[in-house]
């Protein structure tokens, strides 16, 4: 993607630092300037880049270590219905219902050709599904390497007439004018944000009158302790897996009603609450950890909210 292909894909920019318009990628104001290397636009600023160093270098670390990713092609092709590595398949079918519940019930009735905001879009496989559906997809990630990140979505570039544009940038940062957006989805990356509410605040931002804010695939949990005793449990398997803790900034990690509610109240927003059903073993996962005594395991549902006038 050439600077000027990003007028060409029909977006306005804004500069992801002071929030000023942009015409092409340069910010007449502070100076800064969105950088496009190998197809991808890099709108972090340097202090974002700065305060995410530490999380990305550990996220990548452990992302490597768990197998994500692949030298074969199909493995990217056939997310997210079908893992090709056989390393993370539950995960995968986690994702795919989930995505296909997205597309037949929340998008339903939105118009092909449509431009949809992909928030922690990985390895770019849900912008490749939401583009052969015929929507346009934009990609945003922090991660920009071949392997897992926005790099990896080369792969696709065969089977899509245009590929996707992509933007390494940061979530409350984005580099998008006001209001362009049908529909913002979070793609199992709200429980990164370290400030819920600025993040959803500022998908909101980007989304048009009428157009909708989706969360997908971030845990919830009924009790605070049981999302807190998560995060220790998960910090602790980290710390002995990979040698790392995962912790250097303070990610939000899941989501209670409560924490729901005061996003609702900042944002004077509604949130409609859908549940796809994940089969029969994901449905009696409380009642085992209750027969087990563990804690309660997370729930994953699908948060929807709609932008007023």
């Amino acid at each position: 993607m050439a600077a000027d292909n990003l007028s060409l894909s029909g977006i306005r920019l804004r500069c992801p630092r002071c929030g000023t318009g942009i015409d092409a990628v340069d910010c007449p104001a502070c100076k800064f300037s969105i950088v496009i290397n190998d197809g991808i636009a890099h709108a972090l600023p340097p202090e974002s880049i700065a305060h995410h160093a530490r999380f990305m270098e550990d996220y990548e670390r452990i992302r490597e270590s768990e197998g994500r990713g692949s030298e074969s092609e199909d493995f990217y092709l056939e997310l997210p219905y079908r893992d090709t590595s056989g390393r993370h398949r539950e995960q995968w079918q986690i994702r795919a219902r989930s995505y296909d519940y997205l597309v037949r019930h929340l998008l339903d009735g939105t118009d092909r050709g449509s431009r949809i905001l992909d928030l922690g879009a990985g390895n770019g496989w849900m912008s490749f599904r939401l583009a052969l559906a015929g929507y346009r997809p934009y990609a945003v990630d922090l991660l920009a390497n071949d392997h897992d990140g926005l790099g990896a979505a080369r792969h696709y570039q065969t089977r899509l007439p245009n590929l996707f544009p992509r933007f390494q940038a940061e979530i409350r940062r984005l580099p998008f004018a006001d209001g362009q957006f049908d529909a913002a989805i979070f793609n199992a990356s709200f429980h990164y944000a370290e400030d819920y509410e600025a993040s959803l605040r500022e998908a909101m931002r980007c989304v048009r009158a009428g157009g909708v804010v989706i969360i997908s695939d971030t845990p919830w949990y009924a009790r605070e302790e049981s999302g807190k005793q998560m995060l220790a449990e998960r910090r602790a398997a980290f710390q002995r897996t990979h040698g790392v803790a995962a912790d250097s900034i303070a990610a939000l990690g899941y989501l209670t009603d409560k924490r729901l509610r005061r996003m609702e109240d900042a944002l004077s927003i509604h949130w409609d609450v859908h549940r796809p059903w994940y089969g029969l073993r994901w449905a009696m996962r409380p009642l085992v950890a209750t027969l087990r005594g563990r804690r309660e395991p997370s729930k994953f549902r699908l948060y929807v909210a709609r932008k007023g006038a």
